[in-house]
Order: structure tokens, then C-alpha cells, then sequence
């Protein structure tokens, strides 16, 4: 009976403990971004560069990711507003036959936007990555940050703790019922910031520096 007891009085501290975390870090990181979001153009600070997160451009089925098309139409009013000046698109590029930044790019290309304005971080492969490779190898130290509102909040904290100064631009965020797989998601994301910082981590490639123009 006592090892009963025991046994449930540890999994209720963890339980406790496990919700406790996840409550401190996201509130952590919702109250980081209070103040710096803009879902309006002519409302958004200038920035001379922005940063779009990648995402991938299509689902399962087949069908465009709401996602990516949200993300490319907010870089897009963005650029067209003046607003920003160059973008740099971060994404995932580990895979064959997968290349987020060349995709975003292709399309931002045909919807108008000069080539030489847009720059392609291949390394992008985690919002932490994008972040600290946008000061470590771009050089930048103030940004716009392009994505959905939830995604902006977590990459806003990252950007204070590295020392950048930044603001969100959100793209349109996708229903409830359908993101709900991802809205659970971004909430562990937020505890494995921390513990990312925690372990004193660092992007999985940095390389050679790359300059944007004044």
C-alpha cells in the first residue's frame, strides 16, 4: 500500500512539474512578444530585412500547405508596402528532392519580387537554427519576422535572446480544427527553446558569412 502511495504521489509531482514547465515557458514567450506583432503593412515598422520561416509547400494529399501560401503572401505585402528590402528564406534543405528556401523563392520570384532581393539560408532547419543564422552568418541584428502569429511569438523570444532586435509580421493563421496538431506542437517547441538554451546548443551549420547589401 505505502508503495502504491509512493508511486502516485511521484506521478502526480510530475504531472504538476511537467505542467508547471509548460506553463512558464509559454508564458514566457507569449509575454516576450506582447507589443511587437503587426498583421498590417502600413502598420509594420521598417525593417531593411526580413526574415520568412519556411514550412513545406505542399500536404500529404497533394493539396497547397495553407501554411506556405499564408507566409509567401504576407513576404509578399510586406516587400510590395515597402516594408522590408530584402528578405532572407529560411528552411529546410536536408532531404533530396526537398528544398524549402529554393520553393519559396521560385515563388516569390514569379509573384514579382526582384531575385537579387531575396537571399536563401539552405540551413534553416529549425525556427533556433533561422534565428541565430540570421545573426551569426547574415549579420543582422534587426529584423521583421514572417510567419503565423504563434510561430512569430517563439521566434521573437529567440531573436531577444540573441541580441536582435525584431518585430512580427503575421501571415494569416489557419483554422482552429485544422492546426490544431500543429498549435500542440508549438507548445512543446516552446519548452525545448528553453531547454535548447539550457544545454547552450548551437545551429547544426553555421559556414562562411553572407553580406547584405546596405
Amino acid at each position: 500500500m505505502r508503495r502504491r502511495t509512493r508511486y502516485l504521489f511521484t506521478a502526480l509531482a510530475g504531472c504538476a512539474l511537467a505542467a508547471t514547465t509548460l506553463y512558464y515557458c509559454n508564458h514566457a514567450v507569449d509575454q516576450e512578444a506582447r507589443g511587437r506583432l503587426y498583421s498590417r503593412p502600413e502598420a509594420t515598422p521598417y525593417h531593411r530585412v526580413g526574415l520568412l520561416l519556411g514550412t513545406g509547400k505542399y500536404l500529404g494529399s497533394g493539396a497547397v500547405n495553407p501554411y506556405y501560401q499564408f507566409r509567401i503572401e504576407a513576404a509578399l505585402a510586406l516587400l510590395r508596402a515597402g516594408k522590408v528590402k530584402y528578405l532572407v528564406v529560411s528552411g529546410d534543405n536536408g532531404r533530396q528532392g526537398y528544398n524549402e528556401p529554393v520553393m519559396m523563392k521560385r515563388d516569390l520570384v514569379a509573384a514579382g519580387i526582384d531575385s537579387p532581393r531575396i537571399y536563401l539560408d539552405y540551413a534553416g532547419f529549425r525556427t533556433f537554427d533561422s534565428v541565430v543564422r540570421l545573426k551569426k552568418v547574415f549579420g543582422q541584428d534587426s529584423v521583421t519576422i514572417i510567419s503565423q502569429p504563434f510561430h512569430n511569438e517563439r521566434a521573437l523570444y529567440l531573436a531577444a535572446r540573441e541580441g536582435i532586435t525584431a518585430v512580427g509580421f503575421n501571415a494569416r493563421d489557419v483554422g482552429q480544427r485544422f492546426g490544431l496538431r500543429v498549435q500542440l506542437r508549438e507548445k512543446l517547441a516552446r519548452v525545448k527553446l528553453f531547454a535548447d538554451y539550457l544545454v547552450a546548443r548551437e545551429p547544426r551549420y553555421l559556414g562562411p558569412p553572407v553580406l547584405i547589401p546596405r
